[in-house]
């Protein structure tokens, strides 16, 4: 089942309890998704472990979560990617704790490398990751590296694809809104889309495209790439969602789509949701 849901609370979320009142605040905006950021450390409360899997559980919500920021699988301070590899695997014990599977990874930046010699140093560490996670008994735990906004990062949807390419258990995280602001605004049709679907599919095959991991957002971008997050209201940015969720629906895919708008996740989520939804009868 495709589901939709935000990256973190939106600023409407206010005062609410969290997790408490997630469900019911979820509820209200039809979503049916929600991201745990743990983007500047995993700092998840104890009262979150304790309450949120069941409250998942009983609404249906599908929950995923991000690894922090820090992690760099490129670096070229092998001490830095060990350090990345320990960070996985303090994400992926909170995941199991919540009943996450799906785990976002940023891959770091090509800093003076050249782009293969970064991608070879990220599939290292990568593949050092996933041992770890099966030495601890978490192999159920499903690494999804990330596609990046910035051009010197590692991370173009080829780049992201290859590192799936680690382990047939990894999903792509392709973040629509990156891949436009690393292309100076290269998302402009649903042909643009239905491409980068087409490529997904030929190089990791039909299923691992079905139940990929999906962040969308508009985003601000410069001559270096993205700059910023914004909200759906934004008409000078893109990409636009509308054709993405068309190619969805013509395919029958189940994606888990997150957005990442800023402030407004939740109710430019519920707007995606909506908008599929209604292409979908």
């Amino acid at each position: 089942m495709i589901t939709f849901g935000p990256g973190g609370n939106s600023e409407s979320f206010g005062k609410r309890k969290f997790p408490e009142q997630l469900p019911e605040y979820l509820a209200s905006m039809g979503l049916n998704g929600y991201e745990i950021e743990c983007g500047r450390g995993v700092r998840i409360a104890e009262k979150t472990y304790e309450l949120l899997p069941k409250l998942a559980a009983e609404n249906n919500i599908y929950l995923t979560l991000h690894t922090p920021y820090f992690i760099s699988l490129s670096s070229e301070s092998e001490e830095t990617r060990l350090k990345s590899v320990d960070y996985i695997l303090e994400s992926a014990r909170a995941a199991h704790k919540l009943g996450i599977r799906k785990m976002v990874v940023h891959s770091g930046s090509c800093s003076k490398m050249t782009r293969e010699a970064a991608t070879e140093l990220a599939k290292d560490t990568l593949t050092r990751a996933q041992k770890a996670l099966d030495d601890e008994g978490l192999s159920e735990i499903i690494l999804c590296p990330e596609t990046m906004g910035k051009i010197n990062q590692l991370g173009t949807l080829s780049e992201v694809i290859e590192l799936c390419g680690v382990d047939e258990r990894f999903l792509p995280c392709v973040d629509f809104g990156h891949l436009n602001a690393r292309t100076l605004g290269g998302i402009k049709s649903e042909a643009d889309y239905a491409a980068m679907l087409d490529e997904i599919e030929n190089k990791l095959g039909h299923d691992r495209l079905k139940h990929f991991h999906v962040h969308f957002s508009k985003i601000m971008y410069t001559a270096g790439g993205e700059k910023m997050h914004l909200t759906f209201e934004d008409t000078e940015y893109g990409p636009q969602f509308e054709p993405l969720m068309e190619q969805f629906a013509k395919r029958s895919l189940e994606p888990s789509v997150i957005c990442e708008s800023s402030g407004t996740q939740a109710e430019d989520a519920s707007a995606m949701k909506k908008y599929y939804e209604g292409i979908k009868k």
